[in-house]
């Protein structure tokens, strides 16, 4: 009786998280309330704070939700060992790209996220949640380029925290780009070639520095005949 109880518990609180992703959709989360997430799922305000704290707390699981399998795979890229980090950080960037481009629900996810969710009212935990899993996620990213310059993997010039800096960028760039209009250009198509192309530059080695040509004489002045 009880594991049916948890299980119950448990559906309930994925059918608040789908209402909730429906109701930020279409309204936005700034605008959304409580209440019509409650409508839309068929249940009580009282069950939504059973489950959640507020909003943010609501928001954060419904992220978390999409984007944690590819949070698995770059924490495993700061795996020490036999285990190929760079070729992880690869994967799991082409990953989440395909994987926005293929799954409408990750897609509209992504949409309200960058489209859709203005920091003010009740909403305004939700930057703070934004924040906190954007760090962590950028801590994890760090981490594995970290792996990659230790084994030998990226040039001793590449710094960890710039590299997971860009590598982020690219991805919140591209996709917040193409959900806007996914017409565009193909996400599908080009995320691992755009991938591979900031790879190969963390990978290339400086340039040895160009020794400073030798200043050539000045030439003598004619002097005027008078």
């Amino acid at each position: 009786m009880a594991r049916r109880t948890k299980e119950e518990a448990l559906a309930t609180r994925e059918t608040i998280i789908d209402a909730a992703e429906t109701v930020f959709s279409e309204k936005g989360v700034a605008r959304a309330s409580l209440e019509e997430i409650a409508t839309e799922a068929g249940c009580t305000r009282g069950a939504i704070y059973w489950h959640f704290k507020d909003k943010a707390e609501l928001f954060d699981a419904m992220m978390q939700r999409v984007v944690l399998p590819v949070e698995a795979m770059l924490e495993s890229a700061g795996v020490s060992g036999e285990t190929d980090p760079l070729e992880l950080l690869r994967l799991a960037t082409v990953e989440i790209l395909q994987r926005t481009a293929r799954d409408p629900q990750l897609a509209r996810v992504f949409e309200i996220a960058y489209h859709k969710c203005e920091y003010t009212g009740d909403a305004a935990g939700v930057r703070d949640r934004h924040i906190a899993s954007q760090a962590e996620c950028m801590g994890t990213i760090e981490a594995g380029f970290r792996a990659c310059v230790a084994q030998g993997l990226l040039p001793e010039s590449v710094s960890p925290r710039e590299a997971a800096i860009g590598a982020m960028s690219l991805v919140s760039g591209l996709i917040a780009n193409w959900v806007l209009d996914p017409k565009s250009f193909s996400l599908a198509k080009h995320a691992e070639s755009l991938v591979d192309t900031y790879f190969r530059g963390l990978q290339a080695k400086p340039a040895a520095s160009a020794k400073p040509r030798a200043r050539a004489a000045p030439r003598p002045r004619l002097k005027a005949v008078k």
